[in-house]
């Protein structure tokens, strides 16, 4: 079990959820922000291969506690160490900085050291590993001729590639453009204004992810990008406020917390009715905050394989899961086997070695991600595609409208499963 924040007060940071495709040569580069990366899959294939004080003391992990770490998986840290990697996935390594203090901002990005990056921005489509624009529609069933409305992406610090980086992913799918210059798309600090804050590696890589899925699943939809001061779960959360002014159908969160005792207090900037939000669950098999607050569609984790035209899915064994340590079980939810919130509603691909394409300037180039940064992201185009703003209660309300992962029913892996098309959001 993922080890707990403080007693009182937010943690100060979050770990945003993403994995990449990347040279070993240029970990060291990176090693600036503490993610970690994992493996390339061949299209429609088979998988190819506020902040409590006081430092960590040696020897200590983000937990500090000796001999434990972050994840409370034997073998793993949040260290940042060569070697060391987040998911415990062979052949892959951080590229983020390591955690100093309890509560301290942490992504997930993980990097397949074996598989290399295409710089190219203008690589053809052909060459492109990791599942593109069309797959996930497959997959999915998710209409390719509707959209509308506005997206929000919230992530922690800059990117100042963010959209130079979305505009090379839709032009080499064919996608329609969607810029600055035309509104459909715009970048913000936490204020909503243009004093953007520190740039950081990890969570640029993050959200290029964030903005390319958007893209994917909903070409016409206008993007909005907040950008938080910090990763911790108050500039996040006042980040997630700050969307909200704009009107989307949809806030997605690719981000998570080990869950304290006062989470509820960070839950009124996840509410805000009549726009849906979404949440990463986590990428290590553990409950976790926002995915365990009540007003989001929390979004967990599968591998995604397609074989003789079908596709199949099975979860992802690293995905966040479980029953919420604090936050009881909301009435909607009766089909999970907890006393308490699942932290999971839903499911989609998140296993890096099925993981998708993405173009990130900070990521060296054309990289294949995964995480369960992947759902968020989908889930809230997904409905902007729906043009409703529901919440998760629609969703159980419908739940035939998934497809359990796996044997039917609800599974705390995967919740209700993967959308069939956009009738149940």
């Amino acid at each position: 079990m993922g080890r707990k924040c403080p007693t009182t007060g937010a943690p100060s940071g979050v770990w945003p959820l993403y994995s990449s495709t990347r040279l070993a040569s240029v970990l060291a580069a990176l090693l600036i922000a503490g993610c970690s990366g994992a493996g390339v899959v061949p299209r429609g294939g088979a998988p190819a291969g506020s902040a409590p004080a006081g430092a960590v003391r040696p020897a200590e992990n983000a937990t500090g506690l000796p001999g434990e770490n972050a994840t409370g998986l034997p073998g793993e840290n949040m260290t940042g160490l060569p070697g060391e990697n987040a998911t415990g996935l062979p052949g892959t390594a951080f590229s983020c900085s390591p955690v100093t203090q309890p509560g301290q901002a942490r992504c997930t990005l993980e990097i397949d050291l074996d598989a290399g990056t295409i710089a190219d921005p203008s690589a053809p489509p052909a060459t492109l590993p990791g599942l593109h624009p069309a797959d996930i529609a497959s997959a999915y069933a998710l209409p390719t001729d509707a959209g509308g409305g506005t997206v929000a992406v919230v992530d922690a610090y800059d990117d100042p590639t963010a959209e130079a980086d979305m505009a090379a992913y839709r032009a080499t799918f064919g996608l329609p453009p969607c810029t600055s210059p035309s509104h459909c798309f715009r970048k913000v600090d936490q204020r909503g204004g243009t004093r953007y804050p520190a740039v950081d590696a990890g969570w640029a890589n993050e959200t290029a992810l964030d903005l390319a899925m958007v893209s994917a699943v909903c070409p016409r939809c206008s993007i909005v990008l907040v950008e938080a001061d910090s990763a911790s779960m108050d500039d996040l959360g006042a980040s997630v406020d700050t969307a909200a002014t704009f009107s989307p159908v949809a806030v997605s969160n690719s981000y998570y917390a080990s869950e304290w005792s006062g989470e509820a207090s960070e839950d009124v900037h996840y509410d805000h009715p009549g726009i849906a939000m979404t949440a990463s669950s986590g990428d290590a098999p553990a409950p976790f905050y926002p995915a365990a607050s009540p007003f989001v569609t929390a979004v967990g984790g599968t591998s995604l394989v397609s074989s003789g035209g079908a596709w199949s899915e099975t979860p992802w064994s690293m995905g966040g899961s479980g029953c919420s340590a604090y936050v009881p079980r909301p009435k909607w939810q009766a089909v999970a086997p907890c006393s308490a919130r699942a932290t999971v509603d839903v499911a989609v691909v998140a296993d890096p070695k099925t993981g998708v394409s993405v173009f990130s300037t900070t990521g060296g180039g054309w990289i294949v991600a995964g995480g369960t940064s992947v759902g968020a992201p989908v889930i809230a185009a997904a409905y902007a595609l729906s043009g409703s703003g529901a919440g998760p209660a629609y969703a159980y309300r419908h739940a035939s409208a998934f497809a359990p992962v796996g044997s039917p029913g609800y599974h705390l892996a995967t919740g209700l499963g993967s959308p069939r098309g956009v009738g149940g959001l």
